[in-house]
Parts: structure tokens; C-alpha cells; sequence
């Protein structure tokens, strides 16, 4: 899987969505290779939209048809100041597939000193049964920058209040120490951003 995210500023949270919206339903079909995309604008219009593709290659194609680019002019109106995107051919999934279900999602963002560690103690959370333990978490994915760190990961859940109570629990013991080692590979503190409403696409 190739993950493309995007992020700004829009003060036009609803015309976003429309232009979005328009998207699935005239480009969509004629997007090679698109899986989905998720999107949403956190309460303060911060906008994150992470495209799914089967590969760079088909994600590249996408973005080279004429009609792609005459809907991303017009959508780039509705931002102020700079767009930010991330190309990421690297992607770790867990979990279900939440992306078409979810009724929250969360998107963290941070960057690490050691990817490759990061990634080996994501797989063994899973296999320590970290989604038994959160019932509300349906499942993410984690999409590397390529820049040597930086990464962002959308986490699905079933509600914003399952979510919320979910933060409240405590892991066990062998999940703390894998929970505390892969915080320590942080070269700063994660940064969240929460989509109460998300557009989930298809």
C-alpha cells in the first residue's frame, strides 16, 4: 500500500468536503489502483486527508490525469496558507480495516530516531493483544515520511466516547514496557489531531 496525506488550513471545512465529495463520486472511478481515502478538518480547520493507493506508481498516474489536476485548483482555494503532502511508500497496517466504519478517528503524528525498532514494536504490540485490551480501537495504519523518522498514523474508532473512555484504561504490564520503549524512541511529543467527523471515502 501507498499512502499520499495531506494537510493544511481551511476556514471552508464544508466546501472541502463537497469538493471531496465530488471527488468519489466523478474521479473515483477512473483512479487506478485508489483503495480509499480518509479526511476530515479538526474543530479549528486543521484538514488531513490520507489517499490509499495500490502503489506510487498508481497514485502518480492518478495525479498526472488532466481532470485531477483542474479538481485540485479548485480545491486548493479553499486552503489558507501552505498545503503540506507526504508521499509515503511505506505503510504498516493493524487491526481491522477500519476505514469505512469508523465513527472517530485520531491522527498522530510524530517522528522517531529508529524507524526500523519503531516498527518491530508496533508488530508486537499487536501480537501482545493491544487491540483486545482497546475495543474501541477498530485499527490504523502508520504512513513513514521517508525523511529518516517522521510519520503519520490514522487510528479508527468505533466512537469519539468509546475512544475517550479507551484512553482511560490501563495496559498490562508487558504492554506498558513495549507502550514506554516505543515513547522513548521519540525525538518529541506526539502530536494529535482529532477528526470528530470523519469522511471516509468509500
Amino acid at each position: 500500500m501507498f499512502i499520499q496525506t495531506i494537510q493544511g488550513h481551511t476556514g471552508s471545512a464544508g466546501e472541502l468536503k463537497d469538493c471531496l465529495d465530488r471527488w468519489a463520486r466523478e474521479l473515483a472511478p477512473g483512479a487506478t489502483g485508489w483503495l480509499g481515502t480518509t479526511a476530515g478538518a479538526t474543530p479549528d480547520g486543521t484538514f488531513f486527508g490520507l489517499a490509499r493507493f495500490q502503489s506510487a506508481d498508481a497514485a502518480r498516474e492518478n495525479s498526472e490525469r488532466p481532470e485531477q489536476h483542474q479538481w485540485w485548483m479548485e480545491t486548493a482555494k479553499l486552503f489558507s496558507g501552505e498545503v503540506t503532502f507526504h508521499d509515503c511508500a511505506e505503510v504498516d497496517i493493524f487491526g481491522r480495516d477500519g476505514s469505512g466504519s469508523a465513527g472517530f478517528v485520531q491522527i498522530v503524528q510524530g517522528r522517531v530516531r529508529d524507524v526500523e525498532r519503531m516498527r518491530e514494536l508496533g508488530r508486537e504490540m499487536e501480537a501482545s493483544g493491544i487491540m483486545a485490551h482497546r475495543h474501541d480501537v477498530i485499527g490504523g495504519t502508520i504512513a513513514l515520511h521517508g525523511d529518516g523518522g517522521g510519520y503519520t498514523m490514522a487510528v479508527y474508532f468505533t466512537s469519539e466516547a468509546d475512544a475517550r473512555r479507551g484512553e482511560r484504561t490501563e495496559p498490562p504490564d508487558d504492554l506498558r514496557v513495549l507502550m514506554e520503549e516505543e515513547d522513548a524512541l521519540h525525538e518529541s511529543e506526539q502530536i494529535y489531531f482529532d477528526l470528530p467527523r470523519p469522511w471516509l471515502y468509500p
